[in-house]
């Protein structure tokens, strides 16, 4: 997919030409290549393999990686849209591309050498799946609270522990983890490693069986003595929070697209649906109480769109953009909530059937809340920064 070339930022919203080219591209690709096989994949909590090397034929992960990498040299902007247009089909997909983008590769492009993009982004923009994992099963919204350790045995380093939660840990190739090279340091310990799935002593473990987002595989990895090569260092050693902390603020940003198009399909596919029920002789989007319910949410969907490309351009014009971040991330989830919850009601008991695509929204939505930050952490981010 050829990237639209940088120009002044549009208001908002409010998309230039060539974006709104980029949208609709990605959306008959998820309409064509990705809704008929939905049901199936959720059913069988397993995302089809060919699907994820279309991403990739189509340029989507690869989408801020400069060209001379196979990249597409475009912005977060770009990928937001790619996310939210996904996620209103699958959110399993949209959450394949996101972390991907907004974490993979948007760690390495910052933190990593010449040497490790020449190595790494030309197979990362073709066809090597990328996982961030820094989740531990002791470490959750205390991220630094981690366990895995790395051990310096000269000409390599020796990482030894597990991680839980790790998504597009069934399928991705490399993986960025996150142990800790000194505990008498804290978490001025924690060191970044890229770690490809065939190094010895590497494993996946037991992939979870989840509410929603279920195409997608959300797995644990196990290291024991797993040998790293000292090139695959990820920035400093001990500057491993700093990259996380930095890194998963563009990641929610992501988050909140993905929860952008997964409110955006549970709104469409209810809208279509009332204007077809009839009760007492009507359709029953003629009763001024299912219209208010519409207006509310599509309102709300709105604000949050917002609040998601705000954080998105700012980031792209090189502005501080941590709080709106936070922001977009908390109120895009709160929001795909209720509005998936909203729209389940709308569809009466057959939205409570897996006939409709109302519960799978409701499902898909909740997983807003708690990963790459709950709300409660967004909340405690936001309210230090207006405290300053």
């Amino acid at each position: 997919m050829t990237s639209p070339t940088t120009t002044a930022p549009a208001p908002l919203s409010r998309l230039t030409e060539e974006e709104e080219l980029f949208r609709a591209t990605v959306r008959e690709f998820a309409e064509t290549e990705v809704k008929p096989f939905v049901h199936e994949m959720d059913e069988a909590a397993k995302f089809r393999p060919e699907i994820i090397a279309k991403f990739f034929e189509l340029g989507l992960m690869g989408i801020e990686v400069p060209e001379r990498f196979g990249g597409a040299a475009g912005s977060i902007f770009l990928a937001t849209l790619a996310i939210e247009e996904l996620a209103r089909v699958d959110a399993s997909a949209a959450i394949y591309v996101d972390v991907h983008n907004t974490l993979v590769n948007n760690a390495v492009l910052r933190w990593g050498s010449e040497e490790q993009h020449a190595r790494y982004f030309p197979r990362m923009t073709a066809d090597l799946l990328g996982a961030f994992a820094l989740s531990e099963p002791a470490s959750g919204s205390d991220a630094f609270a981690l366990e895995t350790k790395a051990e310096d045995k000269g000409d390599h380093w020796a990482l030894t522990g597990r991680k839980f939660w790790i998504t597009n840990g069934g399928e991705a190739g490399i993986f960025l983890v996150f142990a800790n090279t000194d505990f008498a340091k804290g978490y001025k310990g924690i060191t970044a490693f890229l770690v490809e799935r065939d190094f010895p002593g590497f494993s996946v473990g037991k992939k979870e069986n989840k509410l929603g987002i279920r195409a997608s595989s959300t797995t644990e990895l196990i290291l024991e003595d797993c040998r790293v090569p000292k090139a695959n260092v990820l920035g400093p050693v001990g500057q491993g929070y700093k990259i996380a902390i930095e890194t998963l603020n563009e990641g929610r940003i992501g988050i909140g697209a993905q929860m952008l198009g997964v409110a955006q399909g549970a709104l469409e596919a209810a809208t279509g649906y009332v204007k077809e029920r009839k009760q007492f002789g009507k359709a029953i989007a003629e009763f001024q109480g299912v219209q208010f319910q519409l207006g509310q949410m599509a309102t709300e969907l709105e604000a949050a769109r917002l609040l998601v490309y705000n954080a998105a351009r700012l980031k792209d014009q090189g502005q501080p953009f941590q709080r709106e971040a936070a922001m977009a991330k908390l109120f895009s989830s709160q929001m795909a909530d209720r509005t998936t919850s909203r729209c389940l009601e709308l569809f009466g008991g057959y939205g409570y059937s897996k006939e409709y695509p109302a519960e799978k929204f409701y499902r898909d939505a909740k997983i807003g809340t708690i990963y790459e930050g709950t709300s409660n952490m967004q909340l405690q981010t936001i309210a230090k920064m207006l405290l300053k």
